[in-house]
């Protein structure tokens, strides 16, 4: 190589580099903003009712015997406890249906705004049901909340999609689920009985969660809306072009604005998608049946026993009961670092194999779990092995499985199938959040410790589907991704063909038939 063209080279990487910089600079703060206020609430409405739930119960107890003028029979606190519990569930569920109607009128960002009304109301009434001696305001406010946490699992994604280049829509789509883990965390941390987690101060850790929500309240509204949607859906180029430079941080956005104008001009006679419409259509028939996998994969993997069991094995390796919690802090430290490796490595390594890993992975170590835990009164060490297991399960979910189905339900569609398939994807998820707390009691009873090999075996499933059915998405435009299941399908509509074919700018040019001189007119014309 000469010299002149070693400046050339130095030159354009140097120039490459101080875009990336510029562009992100301004990406990470929408990302960053964007899950605070939605997946990290998520995150820490799954570990704040951990810690106070003896204090929670003699606050059901009280206020039952006030009332009734006797305790409450351990039957109905049982069931009162569980529907506390399971109930954000049931209400994540609402909140996804709800996604496509309030995403339709408002956008991907004031969606988001609105939902921080559900998460400060839902706070308020938690945080004062102790003073107030209502136990139903507990009840209330988790199901408010969990409607915050169906919305924001689904209006983050699609908003943190839009507005990616997809050279790094992976890496931003993780921070969904670094959150999710901070906030785990989080919530892990401030019930320790150091912090909030005393019978004195138990409602306040249901009253933080008005913070995130206040943050991103007053924050995200300084930020532009997702420009695919301004373009696509409200026909505003010039508040796309604007939304398009700010996230980007540069001058010329034409490219970018082309490519989305060319998917809108092919499909403008498309209306936004149903969910029936959708699951009918054979065109994207494949995608919708891996995003179901995908997901039912994601709840249905033996997470949720993990966190059962981890009291009783630390307890069995010695950890006196005075310090579990602060051991259990560490299930949350690794489910934190293991989020931020998986986006590092994301755009490098690519969806499919971490998918395929972090499961295989989790499938291995849940058989190893279970013959430690069968083994564990031979051997004094056998314990710290199912230590060193149950972390390395934790590990394995968050560096991939954790954070990818979300990323690939906004990249398997375009933009008129985007809404309904995250309201199919967000009734899969939370179907099977609910079922599982539902189920596994039942499971841990019939089974005990041998209940994991039933998680390893749906773990393997996963990794053998995942290994014949996705294919890879690192880098894709959505046009290319429709390409790449079409044949699967056997279904490929001329629409997306073209749009590919606009995308790559390979087409080979056919005088009367060609969609990409169609579009070349339209650029010609100062649409672009």
């Amino acid at each position: 190589m000469t010299v002149s063209e070693q400046d050339s080279t130095d030159s354009k990487e140097s120039d490459s580099l101080k875009e990336t910089l510029d562009w992100s600079c301004w990406l990470i703060v929408a990302s960053l903003v964007g899950a605070f206020g939605s997946s990290f609430l998520y995150g820490y409405n799954l570990s704040v009712v951990n810690a106070p739930t003896l204090y929670i119960k003699s606050f059901y107890n009280e206020s039952w015997e006030r009332r009734h003028g006797h305790p409450i029979d351990q039957d109905t606190l049982t069931l009162l406890w569980s529907v506390t519990v399971s109930i954000f569930a049931i209400g994540g569920l609402v909140g996804t249906l709800l996604v496509k109607l309030i995403g339709k009128v408002l956008g991907r960002k004031h969606t988001l705004l609105v939902n921080n009304g559900f998460a400060i109301s839902a706070a308020l009434l938690m945080a004062c049901s102790l003073q107030a001696g209502a136990f139903e305001m507990l009840i209330v406010g988790r199901f408010i909340m969990g409607v915050d946490g169906g919305i924001a699992l689904s209006a983050l994604p699609m908003y943190l999609n839009e507005i990616s280049p997809k050279e790094i829509r992976g890496s931003l789509g993780q921070v969904t689920a670094i959150f999710i883990c901070v906030g785990v965390f989080v919530g892990q941390l401030l019930g320790l009985p150091e912090l909030l987690g005393k019978e004195s101060t138990w409602p306040y850790l249901f009253g933080v969660i008005a913070v995130p929500a206040l943050v991103q309240l007053v924050t995200l509204p300084f930020l532009p809306e997702s420009p695919r949607y301004l373009l696509f859906e409200k026909h505003d180029q010039a508040g796309a072009e604007k939304a398009f430079r700010t996230f980007l941080g540069k001058e010329d956005v034409s490219r970018e604005v082309e490519e989305v104008l060319a998917e809108s001009h092919l499909q403008r006679n498309i209306h936004l998608v149903s969910v029936l419409e959708l699951l009918r259509s054979p065109f994207v028939r494949w995608q919708v049946i891996t995003v179901v996998v995908t997901m039912a994969s994601y709840q249905l993997c033996g997470l949720n026993a993990i966190w059962f069991y981890t009291n009783s094995i630390f307890g069995k390796a010695g950890v006196p009961p005075e310090k579990i919690p602060y051991i259990t802090l560490s299930t949350g430290g690794i489910e934190t670092l293991a989020a931020i490796f998986s986006g590092l490595v994301i755009e490098r390594l690519g969806r499919r194999p971490l998918l395929m890993g972090g499961f295989g992975l989790m499938a291995l170590f849940f058989g190893i779990l279970t013959v430690t835990l069968t083994l564990q009164d031979h051997a004094p060490w056998i314990p710290y092995l199912s230590i060193v297991c149950i972390l390395a399960i934790i590990a394995s979910f968050c560096s991939g499985p954790g954070g990818i189905p979300f990323i690939l339900t906004g990249e398997f569609f375009q933009q008129p199938q985007r809404p309904a398939a995250f309201i199919v994807a967000g009734t899969v998820n939370w179907l099977s959040n609910f079922a599982v707390g539902l189920l596994f009691p039942f499971i841990q009873k019939s089974l005990d410790t041998y209940c994991f090999l039933v998680f390893a075996a749906i773990c393997l499933t996963g990794a053998i589907y995942f290994y014949f059915v996705l294919p890879e998405t690192k880098n894709r435009t959505h046009a290319e991704i429709s390409q790449a299941f079409a044949k699967r399908n056997k279904a490929c509509p001329p629409e997306e063909n073209t749009d590919s074919s606009v995308s790559d700018n390979k087409v080979a040019r056919r005088p009367e038939q060609d969609p990409a001189s169609t579009l070349d007119n339209y650029v010609k014309n100062g649409i672009v």
